[in-house]
C-alpha cells in the first residue's frame, strides 16, 4: 500500500520518461552511456542532428535513468557508468564503430579558468597578430614570453605552459582563447557500451587501426613463411613452394653431377670453368704442360676477365658522376628557391 501511494504521487511525464527510455533499450541491440559535462546547449543539439542517421541521443535525469535500468534485466550493470551530466545512446552500429564515429564528432574548444589540463598546453614560438600595447604585459603575466618586433607582438620561445593534469589559471586560460589556442575536446564521451550481455569500455574500443592493419600484415607474412619452410602447401604458397622445390633439385642435381637436360648446361660450364682452373696452374708450373688451344682459352678467360673489371669501374664511375650531377642539381634548386623565397 505503500509503494502504489508512493508511485501515485510520482508526475506523469516521469513515468513515460522512464517507459521512453525502456522502449529505446528493447527496441536497438547497441545501448551506450554517454558524458556531456561541458558541451553547450546549442552544441549538444548539433550533436544530435548529426547522429541522426546513426544513433539516438537521449538526455534525462539520472534518477529516471536508475529507474529504468532497474526494470531491464541484463542492462541493469550499466548503471555504474551513470555518473553527472549523463546521457544514453541508442544505436544499430557495433561499439567500435559508435566509439569513433563520437570521437570523430569532437570538436577544439577553449579551456577555462580552473579546468585541468588534459595534456601538456604548449605555445609554440613565433609572430602573433596582436600590435603592441598591454596584451604583451598580460601575456608575461600568464607565463608567456613574448616582446615586440617589428611592430608586432612576439612570443620568443616555445614554451609548455602548463603541464597535463596541472589546473590552469585564470590569465592563462584567457590569454589561450585570445591566442586561438583550444587544449579542450568537446563532444561525447563514451563511458560504456553494452552489446549481447558485454560491456566495452573506451580502453577496449580505443583501437590503433594503422598498428592493427600492420599487426595483420606482419601475421599474415610470417604465416605465409613458416608454411613455406614447412612444406605445408596451400593455395596461397603453392606457387612458391614449387619455384622453392625446382631450385633446390636444381642444385641438387648440379652438385651431384646427375646428367639431366635441365642441369646439363650448368654441369658443362662448371666442368669448364674447372678445367680452366687446373690448366691455369699447370701452365704457371710448366708452359709446356698445356696445349695451344687451352693457352687461347685461358687468354680468352683472362681477357674476359678483364673487360668485366673495366666495364665495372665504368660503371661505377658513371654512378658517381651520375650522383654528383644529381646533388649539384638538387643544390641549384634550392638556390633557386632561396632566391624565390628571400
Amino acid at each position: 500500500m505503500e509503494q502504489d501511494h508512493h508511485s501515485s504521487h510520482i508526475p506523469q511525464w516521469k513515468k513515460d520518461e522512464v517507459e521512453e527510455i525502456k522502449e529505446l533499450i528493447r527496441k536497438y541491440p547497441i545501448f551506450g552511456v554517454v558524458g556531456i559535462g561541458g558541451i553547450p546547449a546549442k552544441q549538444l543539439q548539433k550533436m544530435r542532428r548529426d547522429l541522426r542517421d546513426k544513433a539516438v541521443l537521449k538526455v534525462s535525469r539520472n534518477t529516471l535513468i536508475h529507474r529504468a535500468l532497474e526494470g531491464s534485466g541484463e542492462v541493469k550493470k550499466m548503471d555504474q557508468y551513470i555518473d553527472v551530466q549523463t546521457a544514453l545512446v541508442f544505436t544499430d552500429q557495433n561499439p567500435f564503430k559508435l566509439y569513433k564515429s563520437l570521437e570523430k564528432s569532437k570538436t577544439p574548444s577553449p579551456i577555462k579558468a580552473g579546468a585541468i589540463a588534459p595534456r601538456d598546453i604548449v605555445v609554440q614560438k613565433g609572430p602573433t597578430s596582436f600590435p603592441p600595447g598591454p596584451i604583451l604585459g598580460d601575456m608575461q603575466a600568464a607565463g608567456i614570453p613574448a616582446a615586440i618586433d617589428a611592430g608586432k607582438v612576439v612570443i620568443k620561445e616555445t614554451k609548455t605552459v602548463a603541464k597535463e593534469g596541472e589546473s590552469v589559471p585564470q590569465k592563462l586560460a584567457s590569454m589561450l582563447t585570445r591566442l586561438e589556442i583550444y587544449p579542450m575536446e568537446v563532444g561525447l564521451d563514451l563511458r560504456a557500451a553494452l552489446e549481447n550481455g558485454l560491456i566495452f569500455t573506451p580502453d577496449v574500443l580505443a583501437i590503433d587501426e594503422g598498428k592493427f592493419f600492420s599487426d595483420i600484415v606482419l601475421a599474415t607474412q610470417q604465416a605465409f613463411n613458416m608454411s613455406v619452410f614447412a612444406a605445408y602447401p596451400t593455395s596461397d604458397n603453392i606457387k612458391t613452394l614449387i619455384a622453392k622445390a625446382t631450385g633446390e633439385s636444381r642444385n641438387l642435381g648440379i652438385n651431384a653431377a646427375v646428367t639431366e637436360p635441365d642441369v646439363i648446361g650448368p654441369l658443362l660450364g662448371k666442368a669448364h670453368s674447372q678445367m680452366l682452373s687446373v690448366a691455369s696452374i699447370a701452365s704457371s708450373s710448366n708452359e709446356e704442360a698445356i696445349d695451344d688451344e687451352l693457352k687461347d682459352a685461358l687468354g680468352s678467360a683472362a681477357a674476359s676477365a678483364v673487360a668485366s673489371t673495366e666495364t665495372s669501374a665504368t660503371e661505377e664511375e658513371a654512378a658517381e658522376e651520375k650522383e654528383e650531377e644529381e646533388e649539384s642539381s638538387e643544390e641549384d634548386g634550392m638556390a633557386g628557391l632561396g632566391a624565390l623565397f628571400g
